[in-house]
């Protein structure tokens, strides 16, 4: 893809920040359909995975709450926490736990948290449906993505894992997040052993729309993000299997929620301000809403939802928090 066509496709495509806005009666009901008084704002960020539940919920929250003003950004895990831990929003969005560095920031800034599940992901390898690759072995995907890779070929990588056949003798062109993002930490400490180590030289957005687009657009184009960005696409896309030793998996609602899909299965999180969980009636309203409904949002927003014993224990959790 030339690097014109691509800052089209990033200029059309790129959003980074959405505030989610709708009428209806004020409620002060900790679920999104009650009636009274509720007021104020919520301001959230971080991970562009967990960005269409948490949208999702908003919508929701906010047509039974007109007097509350959600806003969602989707600048990354990275960039959310660093947000969140700077006291900038109450609620961060994140495709991985919180790091050592980040838990050192919100500390210094004396900023109190939890983590409550609200989904399950799989990170999908993809191609566009020109580059008939079905199926790579996860020795393959590190050979591909590692820090200083020499791979310049698909064909340099051997056979398919599925069909036996040789890979597509075509140049490489790579589409993946950017480095703030919580996909990007994941994929790389599964896939090449030590998270951030990535070779540098692919085409990196914090927008996973962008991907896709870059993707679709690009003969020769290879990518990962988010399953349900894969499942919002799928006519454009196709989708590559991962073996991790014992044969081909492709990421479905089944294989990431039972596990099968290794080792790119994941858990998606909220993370709670819980000062402002405690004394902010609007924060405590929606983040009660959003893990009441949590399956509800994850099917609207084409996510994995969490099963039944994960939603019990995020409801429990945050029934203990809220004492």
């Amino acid at each position: 893809m030339s690097n014109s066509t691509w800052i089209a496709v990033i200029a059309s495509s790129s959003i980074l920040a959405v505030g989610v806005a709708a009428c209806g009666s004020s409620s002060d009901s900790t679920t999104s359909g009650g009636g009274g008084n509720l007021s104020g704002s919520i301001a959230i960020d971080g991970s562009s995975t967990v960005f269409p539940i948490t949208q999702a919920a908003a919508e929701a929250f906010q047509g039974n709450n007109g007097g509350v003003q959600v806003t969602v950004g989707e600048s990354g895990t990275g960039g959310g926490f660093e947000k969140f831990c700077a006291g900038e929003t109450q609620i961060s969005d994140a495709s991985r736990p919180i790091e050592p560095e980040e838990i050192s920031a919100c500390k210094k800034s004396g900023i109190p948290y939890t983590n409550l599940q609200v989904a399950n992901d799989g990170i999908s390898v993809v191609t566009n449906p020109e580059l008939a690759i079905k199926c790579l072995t996860t020795d393959q995907l590190k050979l591909l993505w590692n820090k200083d890779s020499k791979i310049t070929n698909y064909s340099q990588l051997g056979k398919d894992a599925e069909t036996g056949k040789p890979l597509p003798d075509a140049s490489v062109s790579l589409y993946g997040p950017g480095t703030d993002s919580g996909t990007f930490d994941f994929f790389t400490e599964q896939i090449n052993g030590v998270e951030g180590q990535s070779r540098s030289d692919y085409q990196p957005s914090e927008d996973d729309n962008v991907l896709v687009e870059g993707v679709a657009g690009d003969a020769s184009g290879l990518g990962y993000f988010g399953f349900s960005y894969y499942e919002q696409n799928q006519d454009k896309l196709n989708l590559v299997a991962v073996d991790s030793g014992k044969g081909c998996v492709a990421p479905s609602k089944k294989t990431i929620q039972d596990g099968t899909y290794t080792p790119l299965s994941r858990p998606l999180y909220i993370y709670p301000n819980t000062d402002d969980l405690s004394k902010q009636a609007q924060v405590k309203a929606f983040v009660q809403d959003y893990i009441d409904n949590a399956v509800t949002y994850a099917d609207t927003a084409q996510l994995v939802p969490l099963t039944p014993a994960q939603l019990s224990a995020s409801k429990a959790k945050l029934s203990k928090q809220l004492g």
